[in-house]
C-alpha cells in the first residue's frame, strides 16, 4: 500500500475510535447510540473493499488489547463478547460490502444513501441481533425491539449525513477522498 493510502487508513481508525466516545445510554437497551455508524458508512464509501475490511479489523484488534475504543469508553475481549459485540463484529462485513457495492454502483447520492441505509445497516441489525439473541437468550423478537427498533430513525439519519457528507468532501476533492 502506498502512504497516502495507509494515512487514510490510520485516520479512519481514528474517526471511528473517536466516534465510539460520542455516545449515550438509553435505559431500555444495552445498546448505546453511537456515531459509530456514521463513521462505518463513510469508511465504506472512501475506502476500497480491502482497506475497509482492514480499518475495521485493526479497530477491533486495537479494542481487544484493551484499548477503550468501543462505545462507553470500554475495550477488551469482555465489551466483544458482551450482549453489544455482534454489532461491532458485523461492521467487518458490512464495510467491505457496502464498499464493493459503492465501487459497482457509482457516486449518484441515491445509490449511496441505499447502499448505506438498506444494505450496510440491515447487515449491522442482522448480525448485532443474532447475537444478542444467542448471548442474552432472547427471541429474535425481542432482540429486535430493544436492540433495532429505536435506533431505526436514528440510524437512517446517520446514513443520511454519512452519504451527504462524502459525496460532498468527493465534490470538494475528489482525488484525495476516493482512492479507486
Amino acid at each position: 500500500m502506498k502512504t497516502k493510502e495507509l494515512t487514510k487508513i490510520a485516520i479512519c481508525i481514528t474517526l471511528l475510535c473517536i466516534s465510539a466516545y460520542l455516545s449515550f445510554p438509553l435505559p431500555f437497551t444495552p445498546t448505546m447510540v453511537t456515531a459509530q455508524t456514521i463513521m462505518i458508512n463513510v469508511i465504506s464509501l472512501v475506502l476500497l473493499p480491502t482497506q475497509a475490511f482492514l480499518t475495521v479489523l485493526l479497530y477491533l484488534f486495537i479494542g481487544l488489547l484493551g484499548f477503550p475504543v468501543f462505545s462507553g469508553g470500554m475495550g477488551g475481549v469482555g465489551k466483544l463478547l458482551g450482549p453489544t459485540g455482534g454489532f461491532i463484529f458485523a461492521f467487518l462485513i458490512a464495510a467491505p460490502v457496502m464498499s464493493w457495492l459503492r465501487l459497482k454502483m457509482g457516486n449518484d447520492f441515491k445509490q449511496v444513501l441505499v447502499i448505506t441505509t438498506f444494505v450496510g445497516m440491515p447487515i449491522i441489525y442482522l448480525v448485532g441481533t443474532l447475537w444478542m439473541t444467542w448471548l442474552m437468550q432472547l427471541s429474535v423478537v425481542q432482540a429486535f425491539k430493544v436492540a433495532v427498533l429505536p435506533f431505526l430513525v436514528g440510524d437512517g439519519l446517520k446514513c443520511l449525513i454519512a452519504s451527504l457528507l462524502v459525496l460532498k468532501l468527493e465534490q470538494i476533492s475528489p482525488r484525495s477522498i476516493r482512492l479507486a
